[in-house]
């Protein structure tokens, strides 16, 4: 069984030229994924029932996270809320990376090469509560960008 330990999951906080990857580890209480599949279904008047199919996906990354000054992923993330960051301000690439499948190479596995994804994504932060500064929290999400 995959456990969450298991994805690595980055953000470039740089920018397309000069990228900055930096893990979203520590600050992250949860960092999920919602495939977010759409379908359509259509029915002809010879059918007794319709039938659908996946036509696109809308993927989100809901997180939540601690407010960590030493933390450069979350903080990326929070200065888009807090600065109402907008369009392109608000965009991040971000990769996910799948550690439990390393890819190989014939029949040799080959070194710290896993499978992963990239997005271009959009945050949404929604928020941030809590008493003490190092206690700041908040619930936001990632949205896949549409091309």
């Amino acid at each position: 069984m995959v456990q969450r330990h298991q994805f690595a999951d980055y953000l470039n906080i740089g920018t397309f030229e000069k990228p900055n990857w930096v893990l979203m580890g520590v600050g992250f209480t949860t960092l999920d994924e919602t495939f977010g599949a759409e379908s359509e279904s259509e029915k002809y008047v010879c059918e007794p029932s319709s039938s659908s199919s996946v036509v696109s996906y809308t993927s989100v990354f809901p997180f939540e996270a601690r407010l960590i000054k030493s933390q450069d992923a979350v903080n990326a993330l929070y200065h888009v809320g807090r600065n109402h960051l907008t369009g392109s301000d608000a965009e991040f690439e971000y990769c996910r990376v799948e550690l439990w499948d390393q890819k190989q190479n014939a029949s040799e596995l080959v070194a710290n090469t896993f499978a992963a994804r990239k997005f271009l994504v959009s945050a949404e932060v929604s928020g941030v509560s809590g008493e003490k500064e190092a206690e700041h929290e908040w619930k936001s999400q990632c949205s896949r960008r549409s091309a």
